[in-house]
């Protein structure tokens, strides 16, 4: 199972900025996805973003105009720069990678990372 370790969270008032990243070792496969999702109590967890092993994004609707999804393969990192946050923008952020096909669905994907607490007040 690949480990994924994600950071930058934190606490932020109304109108700042964070930006997330997530540590991944290199993927055995050659093609792959890795995105972003997010989970407030007592919701479902939701996509975000994502992108491909080719540098191609999407985002869900409702999140494309404030976040920005990129990742870095020389450091093997993932990054989620996320602006003008808002209250409902509180949750626990996860990293999850999968294998060739991207999907904005959580269901979709195996490996995790632990989460890391995005707090806006």
């Amino acid at each position: 199972q690949v480990q994924l370790v994600e950071s930058g969270g934190g606490s932020v008032q109304a109108g700042g900025s964070l930006r997330l990243s997530c540590a991944a070792p290199g993927y055995r496969y050659d093609t792959y996805c890795m995105g972003w999702f997010r989970q407030a109590p007592g919701k479902a967890r939701e996509g975000i973003a994502v992108i491909d092993s080719d540098g191609d994004t999407a985002y869900a609707e409702s999140m494309k105009d404030r976040f920005t999804i990129s990742g870095d393969k020389a450091k093997n990192t993932l990054y989620l720069e996320m602006n003008d946050l808002k209250p409902e923008d509180t949750a626990t952020y996860y990293c999850a990678q999968r294998r060739v096909v991207c999907y904005l669905k959580p269901e979709y994907y195996d490996d995790w990372g632990q989460g890391t607490q995005v707090t806006v007040s």
